[in-house]
Formats: C-alpha cells, structure tokens, sequence
C-alpha cells in the first residue's frame, strides 16, 4: 500500500467517547493487518491521549474538543490527538512516570510513558490555555513477512 490514506475525527470531551475514538482509529489502522499486540498499543496510547485531553486539558467539561487525525504512509500510521484545552504548565514534569496533576482522581501519572513505549516517537507540545497536541508514529511490521 504506497497511497497514502487519512481520517479525522472529532469529539465532544466526554469520558463516554473514549472508547470511541479508541475503536475507530483501531478500525482505521487495520487495514495495514498489525499484529493483535500492534493493534493493541494503538488502542492504548488513543485511550491515555483522549483521557488527558477531556481530565486534564479540559477538566472534565463536556464542551471542549477532541480531534484525532491518522494518517497511514506505506507501513506507517501518523496520529495526532489535539485539545483546546488549558495545556501543560510543566511539560518535563508531566513527561515524568508516576506524575500527575490530579492525585485526588488515584490516577497512575503513566499515559506519556505509555505513549512513548508503545510507539515508535512521540512529540508533545503544549501551550498554557491554548491546548495541547501529542504527534505520534509507529511502523506497522508486516504479517506477510513474520511468516516467510
């Protein structure tokens, strides 16, 4: 597959459209057949970024949005979550595993450090009340060639 293809979505930030975004960008990567494991980082890393933007990046108000835009190049998916949202203060300190800024929720402070194992780069930028974006990649390995 040489063409490129893309999707966007967009979403009120509602806890209920996690799953949402989680299953269309997952129904979306599958045309590359990843691996069950692929597949599932996909979903993962989706549910940690929207989560963030709809707790953190909106407070959990319910008139924000989210937007989620994947692209697939040749054996690559490009995906980005971005909010409007109040944005990070402290982006290296967010970055830091077991940090969080709302410990009252028993939150785990581990979605960046997710992001960042489960794909192959992740960017993050952020600007104080202007919202937030996390640019993420990760190649797709090929089934057709696990079995040769």
């Amino acid at each position: 597959m040489s063409e490129r293809n893309f999707m966007k979505l967009q979403f009120a930030s509602r806890s209920e459209n996690e799953s949402f975004a989680r299953v269309t960008v997952a129904a979306f990567v599958s045309q590359l057949d990843p691996t069950l494991e692929e597949l599932t980082d996909i979903k993962t890393v989706i549910s940690e970024a929207v989560t963030n933007s709809i707790i953190h990046g909106y407070d959990n108000r319910p008139d924000g949005t989210v937007t989620i835009t994947a692209q697939i190049d040749g054996d690559t998916v490009f995906i980005s979550v971005e909010d409007q949202g109040a944005g990070i203060e402290d982006l290296d300190l967010a970055k830091q595993p077991l940090y969080t800024s709302k410990p009252e929720l028993e939150r785990s402070g581990m979605g960046f450090t997710i992001m960042e194992n489960f794909m192959d780069e992740v960017e993050i930028t952020s600007e104080l009340g202007a919202g937030t974006s996390i640019r993420m990649k990760k190649r797709i390995e090929s089934k057709k060639a696990l079995f040769n």
